[in-house]
């Protein structure tokens, strides 16, 4: 028994924020974003939205996919660290938008790694031979974290969703395995510092910026390389495959110079990575997923084919999985 992607979607909003536009914001230049970050423009989230709202769009696509009813949906996985508020979940929020009742639904917090968690989750809870159908939504509002004075971090960071639901299968397509990491003693390299129990919000933390990402940019370079690069080559070699094997990879969508020194770390060349990150920058757990879901629509994937899916991101957390699509263009 596996679990097998039947259905995909994704959703970005409509508003562009250009380089152009983070000019007049900050000491910067398009020349400068791009050079550094392989970054042209980022999708940014209405006032009047929020990251739910991201995610029921994208949920709705993938169920549309899949060709099931959306009351066929037993549980709900939502993986987000920019939820709606603290409490209900975003997941929660997410089922009542889609008019589904009475399923299991909760929120994971892995960060840039969370889509990828929240697959494992899913296909580890389909193996018990419990549930058959599992949604899994990756949606960040990164917009609302982001401080839009700070040069180093506001060209990062974007908004958007990704969905897949997932099956229980018995033949050789989906989820083949997946590798996870974490090391909280990084933590303090990538963080909000208020907001939570440790530090609820004050005039004082308000006034601070302390409700914006806070990030040391040069060390959390080297650790993700390495991070990204093992975390690949130990989910193909307990496999039995070799990066050759491997049709594309879909990496997480940070930094066009981490990208490309993984891609060095396992010599694989930049034409089986997939990228789209100077359309969208950094969209946190949802970056995968519309990566996913954009490799599926532009067909450089197929049926049959090894994909393998890496990610990194605040915890510090690191993930990585291989996929054997197994679902018709």
């Amino acid at each position: 028994m596996g679990a097998n992607i039947i259905g995909i979607g994704s959703y970005v909003p409509e508003r562009i924020l250009t380089n152009a536009d983070l000019e007049k914001l900050v000491d910067t230049s398009d020349e400068w974003i791009v050079t550094r970050t392989g970054i042209k423009e980022r999708r940014i989230c209405p006032e009047d939205k929020a990251a739910s709202d991201l995610g029921t769009e994208a949920a709705r696509r993938a169920i549309a996919d899949a060709g099931i009813e959306a009351g066929k949906i037993e549980m709900i996985i939502c993986a987000t660290i920019t939820g709606d508020m603290v409490f209900p979940s975003t997941a929660c929020i997410i089922q009542n938008n889609l008019g589904i009742e009475n399923v299991p639904c909760f929120d994971i917090s892995a960060a840039c790694s969370g889509f990828i968690y929240g697959l494992e989750i899913a296909r580890n809870l389909i193996d018990t031979g419990r549930y058959n159908k599992i949604l899994v939504v990756a949606a960040e509002c990164m917009s609302r974290v982001t401080d839009y004075t700070d040069r180093s971090t506001c060209v990062l960071l974007g908004d958007g969703s990704a969905a897949v639901v997932i099956e229980r299968t018995e033949d050789r397509f989906g989820i083949l395995d997946t590798y996870l990491g974490a090391a909280g003693k990084f933590g303090n390299l990538l963080y909000v510092p208020a907001g939570g129990s440790r530090m609820p919000a004050t005039h004082r933390t308000v006034e601070e910026k302390m409700h914006f990402m806070k990030m040391e940019g040069s060390s959390l370079f080297r650790i993700a390389v390495v991070a990204m690069g093992e975390a690949v080559k130990k989910v193909l070699e307990r496999n039995g495959f070799e990066t050759k094997d491997v049709s594309l990879i879909i990496p997480h969508q940070a930094n066009i110079r981490i990208i490309q020194g993984v891609a060095r770390m396992l010599d694989v060349p930049m034409d089986r990575v997939f990228l789209n990150i100077e359309k969208y920058g950094n969209m946190s757990a949802a970056s995968v997923g519309v990566a996913l879901d954009e490799a599926v629509k532009a067909k450089k994937i197929n049926k049959g084919n090894l994909l393998c899916m890496v990610s990194f991101g605040a915890g510090l957390t690191w993930a990585a999985n291989i996929i054997r699509w197994g679902k018709d263009g």
